[in-house]
């Protein structure tokens, strides 16, 4: 709807110009022609008027057509001695015309004015000033349309990049959202899936009870963090309860009630990294024991978080592991895009991640995080 307006405004303004622009003409050559005869041969004034009104009246379609324009203006020049009509002509056919090979026609418009002037001027005519009125009133106005066509088209380019940089940052936010939705989703529900196929084998009241309150407390927390995240439009924004260091060895124990075997080697000191550093660290972890938990529940795991320098280094290495076939929960709970989120989010913080295979037959991913954000990341 604000595009349909700001079209419709763009031609009432066109109209307004074309129109004002037409008057002009009209006003200049009138009483000129009536107040000088032209000396080149008699012509009636009636005919001089209709002259000058046609050419005028040509100058309202020009944006659509601009050669009735320089016609007419051809005929009331050559009828009027007057070179308002031409001046206007010129201009149009640059400024609106899109005329390609505007320089003949200009110099041909520039002779009908250079000879109009001439003739007009009577035995007094001097032949350099009418060349010199014609470069003035004719190339002059035709190199100013030139160059105002030059500048819209700069004004939309200039528009037309700004408008795909916003496409491009919106979709980069869209991007880092279905991240996060995907992250806070797939774990949550990866965990709660978890606790439900376990209670069915389960026959203990009390830890049935304990695996419950687990399926609940995690379906809260994801709720939270899912109303938290749509709050957040800006990239550079984390939610106040966003996840860091803290937050890993809660995964571990989570993972490690839930069947998983990890351990955690985590020696960072508090306050060494930024937020958005610790959580791509707890994002890196949290990815991590999702895909264990999808392809090798049973393999020995191990998290290492250690900073060298001023990265910090963080991987999920999970051993070799030949088990039962999936369940219909495991294949549900695969979706295949959290590493390529996840090296995103990596990349967004200034770091790199790396996975894959490892030569005992298990799986490792690892990424480096600068420890401080470098310049132009969020």
């Amino acid at each position: 709807m604000g595009e349909m307006r700001a079209g419709f405004a763009s031609r009432r303004r066109g109209r307004i110009v074309d129109a004002l622009l037409a008057l002009a003409v009209v006003a200049y050559t009138i009483p000129h022609t009536l107040l000088r005869p032209y000396h080149w041969f008699p012509v009636p004034p009636w005919l001089a008027v209709v002259s000058a009104v046609v050419a005028a009246l040509t100058l309202l379609v020009r944006r659509r057509a601009v050669w009735p324009s320089i016609v007419g203006a051809i005929a009331c020049a050559a009828l009027t001695g007057q070179g308002a009509a031409l001046a206007a002509a010129a201009y149009s056919m640059t400024a609106v015309g899109g005329v390609a090979r505007w320089r003949p026609v200009a110099a041909g418009l520039a002779a009908v004015f250079a000879a109009t002037d001439y003739l007009g001027a009577g035995p007094d005519g001097m032949f350099f000033m009418s060349a010199f009125h014609a470069l003035v009133f004719v190339f002059l106005p035709a190199m100013i349309g030139q160059g105002e066509r030059r500048f819209r088209g700069l004004v939309h380019e200039l528009n037309d990049t700004m408008w795909l940089r916003e496409e491009q940052a919106a979709s980069r936010e869209r991007r880092r959202i279905a991240g996060e939705l995907h992250d806070t989703v797939t774990h949550a529900v990866t965990v709660m899936v978890l606790n439900a196929g376990i209670i069915q084998d389960n026959e203990d009241p009390g830890e049935i009870r304990k695996l419950a309150r687990g399926i609940e407390d995690k379906g809260v927390r994801a709720l939270t963090e899912l109303r938290e995240l749509l709050t957040v439009l800006r990239r550079s924004d984390l939610p106040a309860s966003a996840e860091g260091l803290d937050a890993i060895a809660k995964l571990v124990a989570e993972g490690n009630a839930t069947g998983l075997r990890i351990s955690l080697d985590l020696d960072v000191p508090p306050g060494t990294l930024t937020r958005q550093a610790e959580h791509a660290c707890f994002r890196v972890v949290q990815e991590g024991l999702n895909n264990v938990r999808k392809h090798a529940p049973g393999a020995q795991v191990r998290v290492v978080c250690e900073v060298y320098d001023d990265v910090v280094s963080v991987s999920v290495v999970n051993g070799p592991w030949e088990g039962r076939p999936r369940r219909r929960h495991d294949v549900l709970l695969q979706s295949g895009f959290g590493l390529v989120g996840l090296k995103e989010r990596v990349n967004l913080v200034g770091g790199w991640l790396t996975s894959g295979p490892t030569p005992e037959g298990g799986f490792a991913l690892t990424a480096r995080i600068p420890r401080h954000l470098p310049d132009g990341a969020p």
